[in-house]
């Protein structure tokens, strides 16, 4: 059975430290998703405290964003729109699942979406006011029991919030 294990990362910072550490661990690209807001597209960036100017590579060569080379690493990366929500960056298998459920959620906007791939409801609330006030989502899909203990020590060591698992939803494309 498979299942996914999920976190918040504060920040771009922590996120890229996640997933490398889930990368040097042997978990592959195509199960680890993570899902943030494009502020390369808005003027939040003005707007953050203790925030550096956007730096690094465009990942994919047209998403530009302040994320180094580990998060181009993971499959699928690129812009989103989510209706009434506005641009995010997402990668991996949650890119697919949330263009396919973003088009039917225009009314549940984001916790909608994350519902879709399996997000138990109070969950995505949570996780959608967080994503939304910067965090991002982190997402790693697992098979065995043994796995999933692995990935929630990744997190707990790299001092994650709302770390949770569930099983995993097949969302049609």
């Amino acid at each position: 059975m498979t299942k996914s294990v999920f976190c918040i990362a504060q920040n771009l910072q922590q996120t890229e430290i996640i997933v490398n550490q889930l990368k040097s661990s042997g978990f592959s690209n195509n199960d680890i998703s993570v899902l943030f807001p494009d502020k390369s597209t808005t003027n939040d960036f003005a707007h953050e405290k203790h925030t550096k100017a956007p730096e690094g590579a465009a990942i994919g060569g047209t998403v530009g964003i302040g994320a180094g080379a580990v998060l181009g690493w993971l499959a699928g990366i690129g812009s989103l729109a989510i209706p009434g929500l506005g641009p995010f960056i997402a990668a991996g298998p949650i890119m697919g699942a949330l263009s396919g459920a973003a088009v039917g959620a225009a009314t549940g906007g984001l916790t909608g979406a994350l519902i879709g791939v399996g997000i138990p409801e109070y969950e995505a609330k949570r996780y959608e006011g967080k994503i939304k006030g910067g965090s991002a989502l982190i997402s790693v899909h697992t098979s065995t029991s043994e796995k999933r203990d692995q990935v929630k020590k990744i997190f707990e060591a790299a001092h994650a919030e709302d770390i949770s698992s569930t099983e995993e939803e097949s969302v049609s494309a």
